[in-house]
């Protein structure tokens, strides 16, 4: 019997799966996630991701310093806040004297072309650990929450944030943002919105890192974030941010929801970012560390399917550590 047709003839060679190769993670697909802290040489473990620290500005600028480098295009940053500092009303977050305003001063200065992202979002400067403000009764109040974020938004401008990036899943926080941007005069500022950001079970490890996980205790944050049973609600969500202003929109987390990447992208060929979260990076690190999985391989396998499924770019934990790997390579 004559084969006509052997799609293993393609695989049988590297040469030709290389050729025949839809898809390719490089570094200028990645963004580092990193956690900032008060203080002079510090680099503090967390324990529930192992490999990654909270660094002081100083100690921050270094580990950036080496991701611009390696090539890594930009940095997302995320504040651990003292707790003396956290209140009701979140006003350190638009303290235009605090700590990641500081930190994107200096990161700006020390190393102006690598882009940096801040997080717009009040859990790390709240009493009860939510992304917004809550009433007696304990609701998040939205529309007073925006008010917060639009000046938290605006300090970061001011401090020369390249992208602002609204977490919260605050109704019309984009909208305000962007009309505020623009008074301002901040006409460049980007914004990336956390548009289907999901109520997931895989941020825990984050919440240790930014220090809201003990205040949160047993409350959820369900009546803001996304149901994950849900996808087309996920398409109102992004449409409704691409409609307010948004430049980039942002799926979280990744891999349990690669299908909203795919749709996303397919739908509004917009921008589309996904975040590898903490608990994603988490579970990969524990059975390498076990030596159940070749940590390198899986890392790499499981940025391909971000990819696959249409992500521009790739905020990850693994980002310093898989640029490392591929300068190494060349």
């Amino acid at each position: 019997m004559t084969m006509l047709n052997r799609p293993r003839r393609m695989r049988e060679s590297s040469f030709s799966r290389t050729l025949m190769r839809e898809n390719n993670i490089s570094v200028s697909n990645l963004i580092y996630p990193m956690f900032v802290i008060e203080g002079t040489g510090v680099r503090q473990d967390i324990e529930s991701m192992p490999g990654i620290q909270r660094l002081s500005i100083d100690e921050l600028i270094k580990d950036a310093s080496e991701c611009h480098q390696l090539g890594i295009p930009a940095i997302a940053i995320f504040p651990y806040i003292d707790k003396k500092l956290k209140t009701d009303d979140a006003s350190e977050a638009f303290n235009d004297d605090g700590l990641i305003q500081r930190a994107i001063r200096e990161l700006k200065k020390e190393i102006p072309g690598l882009g940096v992202i801040s997080d717009v979002a009040l859990d790390p400067f709240t009493l009860h650990g939510q992304d917004g403000l809550i009433d007696k009764a304990g609701n998040i109040l939205n529309d007073e929450t925006v008010s917060i974020l639009t000046k938290q938004a605006i300090s970061h401008a001011k401090a020369g944030a390249d992208i602002v990036a609204p977490s919260d899943m605050m109704d019309g926080r984009v909208q305000r943002i962007r009309k505020s941007l623009e008074e301002n005069k901040f006409i460049n500022t980007k914004i990336l919105a956390y548009s289907a950001k999901y109520a997931s079970s895989f941020y825990g490890p984050f919440r240790d890192a930014v220090g809201s996980s003990e205040l949160l205790g047993k409350s959820s944050k369900k009546t803001y974030q996304m149901d994950p049973a849900n996808s087309d609600e996920a398409l109102n969500e992004v449409e409704l941010d691409i409609q307010e202003g948004a430049d980039m929109v942002m799926i979280k987390p990744g891999m349990p929801y690669l299908d909203i990447v795919f749709r996303v992208k397919q739908t509004f060929n917009k921008p589309t970012f996904v975040y590898q979260v903490s608990g994603e990076y988490a579970m990969i690190m524990a059975a390498s560390l076990k030596g159940w999985l070749n940590q390198d391989d899986v890392i790499l396998e499981s940025l391909i399917s971000f990819r696959r499924a249409g992500a521009d770019a790739i905020i990850t934990y693994f980002a310093l550590e898989v640029a490392r790997l591929m300068d190494s390579k060349q």
